[in-house]
């Protein structure tokens, strides 16, 4: 039986990126040795990394405007410190939207001033914020551009005379932005990209430099831009499946045709969220998630009918963080239309049923 994973994460890659990959686990580019036992100094790797890292500016259309990628260790919640660490010299500003904005607001009180701009704590992290002043005296403003366990997006990015620095582990790679607006970009691979064990961190070089503290060496995005990456042992496989994953989006259109595809199918699961009477939505309507459906069971009654209904079609992954209860379909660029769709038939069986 077909499995529809819509896991927050680790999730769903490109089914052609799990056949290229594992054949590489056993014999990487015929050479008689694994991807993951080749060294990490040797050409077959320096140009896996170089190909990802030229790869990610490209999709991003930041090729030749001043920015550089890097794989890094440590997922996003290590960015939640190293950015602080790097940028914050007396105060900052984050917008929070979420668990993981909170978290980056904790980090980033070990280093300085911190400034909540706006908040939708007040409603369970269930809508954005809007028509909030900035304030003119920030080393930087902090976002998160996709809430993954509230199902919420960011549609409108705050302008300021401030860097922007966007947490997109949720969304990188999924819609067309004018990314230039952003100072610092920073990403989980295990959403839209690869395996988890690696992170993407897109920054424009002439922000750092700033801060009057002494930087130590793995927290200091200067080290591992001088090191192009490779500052110390970088996780070989989880950069050589985001490779693939970007090699991917590339041949199939890139950005623009990945966004299409995302909406189509965003507007097939809010329709049947909308429409049929058994579910509600979580997330304000125009803050919706096109990678992060969240929803409830109006009647609590019907859930263990749901729960084998989706079983029974394959449908894995949907129970709702603890956060908000009820369902998170999670969509992310390698979920297929049918996958989607076989969800809302479920759904649509059960108002049928009940």
């Amino acid at each position: 039986m077909k499995k529809h994973n819509f896991s927050a994460g680790p999730c769903i890659l490109p089914q052609e990126v799990f056949k290229e990959a594992s054949q590489a686990v056993l014999n990487y580019n015929d050479s008689g040795l694994s991807i993951i036992e080749i060294s990490h100094r040797s050409k077959d790797f320096v140009d896996i990394m170089e190909e990802a890292r030229s790869l990610a500016l490209e999709l991003l259309g930041l090729e030749g405007k001043g920015y550089k990628a890097l794989f890094l260790q440590g997922g996003a919640s290590t960015q939640f410190l190293m950015a602080a660490y790097n940028l914050l010299q007396t105060k900052a500003g984050y917008i929070n939207t979420g668990s993981w904005s909170d978290k980056a607001i904790k980090e980033a009180k070990l280093f300085g001033e911190v400034a909540e701009i706006a908040s939708s704590k007040d409603s369970n992290f269930n809508y954005i914020p809007k028509g909030y002043e900035i304030q003119t005296d920030l080393d930087y403003l902090h976002c998160t551009s996709n809430n993954t366990i509230f199902g919420t997006q960011i549609k409108e990015f705050p302008s300021s005379n401030a860097p922007l620095v966007c947490d997109m582990s949720s969304d990188i790679f999924s819609r067309q932005l004018d990314f230039s607006k952003f100072s610092l970009i920073y990403a989980g691979a295990q959403k839209n990209m690869g395996p988890a064990g690696t992170t993407l961190v897109v920054i424009k070089e002439d922000i750092l430099g700033k801060v009057e503290r002494q930087i130590p060496s793995m927290l200091d995005y200067k080290v591992h831009l001088g090191k192009a990456s490779m500052f110390n042992t970088p996780p070989v496989f989880a950069v050589y499946t985001s490779m693939l994953t970007l090699r991917w989006l590339k041949k199939l259109g890139g950005v623009a045709a990945i966004e299409e595809l995302n909406e189509k199918k965003a507007k097939l699961i809010y329709s049947e969220i909308d429409l049929n009477p058994l579910f509600k939505g979580f997330a304000a309507t125009e803050d919706r998630s096109n990678m992060n459906a969240t929803f409830t069971l109006v009647n609590e009654d019907l859930k263990e009918t749901f729960d084998t209904m989706c079983k029974e079609t394959g449908i894995n992954g949907v129970n709702g963080h603890r956060s908000v209860g009820g369902y998170r379909a999670s969509m992310y660029n390698a979920m297929t239309m049918e996958s989607v769709a076989a969800l809302v038939d479920i759904m649509g069986d059960l108002e049928r049923k009940a």
